[in-house]
């Protein structure tokens, strides 16, 4: 693993606008590892996962070909937090050895890498990091966002609000944090933090 690759973590509640900066840091060449997409595949393909959570919750939590029921499997974490609890130490773990893999492929010359979360804090990995950004929008504007993508109602958009670590929390403990609130422009604050990134790595060189 290139030991002089900074490893940055970005996070933020749903409707922050995570997914637009991750783009941007992709855009600006650097490596966006985006762990909610990765945790969907492993629920699928990670065969110790896969038997961990159906002996906590039951066979019918995959379907017929073994896929996962998402819906099934909200319904069971979004309405118990103990559910949830017992969920995120099952997945946690298999995402981090995930993105270590993912990190251990990289170019020696990579200066930092993108590990995208909307959970870290409350997953309790920012002790993975070097740096943390977080993405920060109000939250009226985050429910118009999750609504406009479809998938699920305004209760339920609260209810995975009212699950995640509060954004004045999120916003003490970062080390940087992007304004994300349809006023102030995204791209600028991206551009500065990749500048000083670039400057923390070389420092570290």
């Amino acid at each position: 693993m290139p030991l002089m690759m900074l490893k940055v973590g970005l996070t933020g509640g749903i409707g922050s606008g995570k997914s637009i900066v991750c783009k941007i840091f992709s855009l600006l060449g650097m490596p966006v590892y985006q762990a909610d997409i990765a945790a969907k595949e492993l629920y699928d393909t990670n065969d110790r996962l896969r038997n961990d959570l159906k002996l906590l919750f039951g066979e019918s939590l995959y379907d017929l070909s073994g896929k996962l029921d998402r819906q099934k499997l909200a319904r069971i974490i979004f309405t118990d937090k103990e559910n949830l609890k017992k969920v995120n130490e099952l997945v946690h773990p298999a995402v981090r050895r995930d993105f270590l893999e993912y990190v251990s492929a990289l170019p020696e010359t990579t200066p930092y890498v993108i590990h995208e979360a909307a959970i870290l804090y409350e997953a309790k990995t920012e002790d993975m990091f070097d740096v943390v950004i977080n993405v920060w929008a109000p939250e009226n504007i985050r429910t118009e966002r999750a609504l406009s993508r479809g998938g699920m109602d305004e209760a339920a958009i609260k209810q995975r609000i009212a699950s995640q670590w509060s954004d004045k929390l999120k916003i003490e403990l970062s080390d940087y944090n992007i304004i994300n609130d349809d006023k102030t422009p995204v791209l600028p604050q991206v551009l500065r933090i990749h500048e000083e990134l670039i400057s923390l790595h070389n420092k570290k060189i």
